[in-house]
């Protein structure tokens, strides 16, 4: 609580409690919109509106201007004065006691407050410092003109910029200083840019003018200007391009000439969103920083649509370039719109050289359709159909959440809904993986927040809130940019246009047999019988050291866990055999690496965890330590943007969908190398057993759980001190050299963990530790939860069964 604040609830409250439509701001002593709006409605009051509502139109905006700027020893009206004084207390800013007269010290916070905007201070001395009625509006909302924690300093700079050019334009409004990107900050980079290119009526949309003055504006190395600064900071809005899950992606900073350094950026973004490497700024790359759908018009291989797909219509598709296609599993009972696979259709698709994506949609188009008790059912229910039209084992469904969910609406229903989905599919085996359809904010929250595997974006709704201000999820598969009419002799069909990333090519059959990891375990195999052929050392051991030796052998690997068998190595490669570097898990759809994964489990293997429960040694740097030391080195790059290691930790480390050197796949490895050393240490399994085990058996299905009960002690105490230790330990020699090579040498950080104080390490460490309780709880919540929600999708399905056979 905050002494000032409360002061200015109290004030606003006893002042215009009794005004006709005002509500009342709680008088909690903490800022937020609820007091602003408190602040605006007393404003309304006293410029004459009634009745008062919580909104700082363009009524509030009228009166105002008809009073002029407000400035030093302006006397009016106090209250006036008195609500501008509380706003800047609120924001941040000291404005004076609140006692209604507009002196020097409120002249000062609105210095301050114009010059963390990017605006001219207004004067010299009690000459400035004037509030005109464009800062009065901002002086009421909740935008921040710092830096927050997670912005950045180039992005802040870039909003200060457009503020500042462009403050006194008619079409434009004031944004945050924040650091951060957003809706309201692509909308100041659009509309500043519309005046730069001579738009007649700026508006911030991109419109047919807005695009046909943009095809004239390719600029490439060596040009300078303000029209390098705006695509600069287009770039520098959709940074960094994701390279990998597991990876810091390429980024970018603003500038104003374009060298050779943003020519490369701009490559690298092209490619990720599927156009032409030009490394210049042409229309289509143009169009992709700025707006979902980017070029509408520009080549596209995928697509979707509710209509069947007849003979006729798939030779359509092959014969203009597609090369997949999206179809639903499920048309809800009182649909008329006929959306399900035909029978025999998925055989059309593929006979005429085909993919297919599946879709699953049940209404999906408003709030009250996502629960996770829906989500459960609706994931039951579409694997009974996936499994009766024999899609393989680890496809991806894609469920839809059609409309423009807000982040509150996210938060509070989309991500319980998909952790539904994901408990419902777990329950059936996890045979199938779950993506998500939605905006490009709903698409990035599902798949961090529920691992989503892959994202089919609805780019063409490039009006969404959720499309305005986020870049291009990094998972992204499909993107939806264009729907129209096609006319195939007499034939009239509705088909979406679906860029491809080529991450998941769909489905170009049904009904194998195999399982998405079964070439890796085959391979597992054949290494074991060499091994056992071989004659000599532990056979295990061998398969580990060879899937290794490649990426995780010699030098400081053979100091961490010991070297491996050269003979083997040579003896398994006259043999014909190569080192298998990458396989699907079936569990979650990503990729793992099988040399990471091996070095980890060969690091667990030959050092066991410690008989003191808190202790660490070299085969945690093997693993999960040696990660961690690595993202403890991110952390302290970043740490002017995230101070907060929590903070840090929550939204970097083991998220699906953003770029990190400590990603979700490599927390997958961490805990399969684990559990496929201790099945073969302790419990008497050889390698291949414990691998056909954990990818085909089941095993993976409650990995996490089964990884924090054996190496974390199933408790948060004990995996907080394993956290501290790997970080800080000095008494391990193998420790402490990764300590320093991981951090220091290869991470280019000379403050070591052991040097900063408890208070600030503590929450990084606890972070580490939120992140696998996270992983644990949803395992742990599947279980406990299945049955219920089980018997509710039984009733359901009945009654769905009930309806279909009506309507047939």
């Amino acid at each position: 609580m905050d002494a000032k604040v409360l002061e200015a609830q109290q004030w606003v409250n006893a002042t215009y409690g009794s005004v006709t439509g005002y509500s009342r701001a709680p008088e909690d002593g903490r800022t937020g919109w609820s007091t602003m709006n408190a602040l605006i409605m007393g404003l309304q009051h006293e410029l004459g509106i009634s009745p008062v509502v919580a909104n700082f139109g363009p009524g509030t905006l009228s009166r105002l201007q008809a009073i002029g700027d407000i400035g030093f020893g302006w006397n009016q009206n106090s209250n006036i004065v008195r609500i501008i004084q509380h706003g800047l207390f609120c924001k941040g800013y000291w404005g004076a006691n609140g006692y209604g007269e507009y002196g020097a010290v409120t002249t000062e916070a609105v210095k301050a407050m114009r010059l963390d905007m990017g605006l001219p201070d207004g004067g010299i001395g009690t000459a400035g410092g004037q509030t005109t009625p464009a800062l009065f509006k901002c002086v009421l909302n909740m935008d921040a003109y710092i830096k927050v924690a997670g912005g950045t300093d180039d992005i802040r700079s870039i909003q200060r910029w457009l503020n500042g050019r462009y403050w006194q334009k008619s079409a434009f409004s004031i944004g945050p200083c924040d650091g951060i990107y957003s809706r309201d900050v692509q909308k100041a980079l659009m509309t500043g840019l519309q005046y730069e290119l001579g738009i007649a009526a700026p508006n911030g949309n991109f419109g047919p003018a807005t695009q046909a003055a943009l095809r004239t504006k390719n600029l490439g190395q060596g040009d300078s200007g303000v029209l390098v600064e705006m695509f600069s900071a287009a770039c520098v809005f959709n940074s960094p391009v994701p390279s990998g899950t597991s990876d810091t992606g390429t980024p970018t900073t603003w500038r104003s000439t374009y060298d050779a350094t943003l020519v490369e950026f701009v490559k690298a973004f092209q490619k990720f969103s599927m156009l032409a490497q030009s490394g210049r700024s042409d229309y289509q790359t143009w169009a992709q920083l700025l707006v979902s759908m980017g070029d509408a018009d520009r080549p596209a291989t995928g697509s979707d649509t509710r209509f069947e797909i007849t003979a006729s219509r798939a030779k359509y598709l092959r014969d203009n370039l597609y090369e997949v296609v999206g179809r639903y599993l499920y048309d809800p009972p009182g649909s008329t719109l006929d959306k399900e696979i035909k029978p025999g259709e998925l055989q059309t698709i593929f006979d005429a050289g085909l993919n297919v994506f599946p879709i699953y949609q049940d209404n999906a188009r408003q709030l009250s359709d996502f629960s996770y008790s829906t989500g459960y059912m609706h994931a039951m229910n579409a694997h009974a159909l996936a499994v009766g039209y024999r899609f393989n084992r680890g496809t991806t469904i894609y469920f839809a959440v059609d409309y423009d969910a807000t982040q509150e609406e996210i938060d509070s229903a989309i991500v319980p809904y998909f952790h539904g989905v994901a408990a419902g599919l777990a329950y059936n085996g996890k045979r199938y993986i779950h993506g998500v359809y939605g905006s490009r904010n709903v698409c990035a929250n599902v798949t961090k927040r529920t691992a989503a595997r892959y994202s089919f974006v609805s780019g063409m709704s490039w009006g969404f809130s959720g499309n305005l201000g986020f870049p291009l999820p990094a998972n992204w598969s499909y993107n939806q940019i264009k729907e129209f009419q096609v006319t195939n002799g007499s034939d009239v069909f509705d088909l979406d246009r679906d860029v491809v990333s080529g991450a998941d090519p769909g489905q170009n059959s049904v009904g194998k047999a195999a399982g998405p990891a079964d070439g890796f375990i085959n391979y597992i195999e054949s290494l074991l019988q060499l091994a056992r052929e071989y004659g000599k050392g532990n056979a295990n051991q061998l398969v580990m050291e060879y899937v290794r030796h490649r990426s995780y052998g010699g030098g400081d690997w053979d100091f961490l866990i010991g070297e491996y068998d050269r003979g083997f190595r040579d003896f398994a490669n006259s043999r014909g055999m190569s080192v298998w570097e990458e396989f699907k898990d079936p569990f979650t759809g990503h990729e793992l690496g099988a040399e990471h994964l091996m070095a980890s489990a060969n690091g667990h293997f030959v050092a066991w965890k410690p008989s003191n429960p808190r202790s660490v040694n070299e085969g945690d740097v093997a693993g999960w330590g040696g990660d961690l030391l690595t993202f403890y080195a991110d952390w302290r790059h970043a740490k002017d943007t995230y101070p907060s290691g929590y903070q840090f930790a929550m939204e970097k480390l083991a998220k699906v969908g953003v770029a990190a050197s400590f990603g979700f796949n490599d927390l997958i490895e961490d805990a399969d190398a684990w559990l496929i050393a201790d099945a073969v240490r302790n419990n008497n399994k050889d390698i291949l057993t414990a691998v056909r085990d954990l990818y085909n058996g089941g095993g993976g299905l409650r990995r996490f759980q089964r990884y924090w009960q054996g190496r974390f002690n199933g408790n948060t105490e004990d995996a907080k001190f394993l956290a501290h230790n790997i970080l800080t330990a000095a008494d391990d020699k193998e420790v402490v050299a990764a300590q320093i090579g991981l951090i220091s040498v290869r991470g280019g950080i000379l403050t070591l963990p052991a040097m900063l104080d408890y208070d600030e390490l503590e929450p990084f460490e606890k972070g580490f530790v939120d992140t696998l309780l996270a992983r644990t709880g949803e395992e742990s919540r599947m279980a406990a939860t299945y049955r219920k929600n089980h018997e509710t999708y039984l009733r359901a399905a009945r009654s769905r069964a009930a309806a279909r056979a009506q309507k047939d």
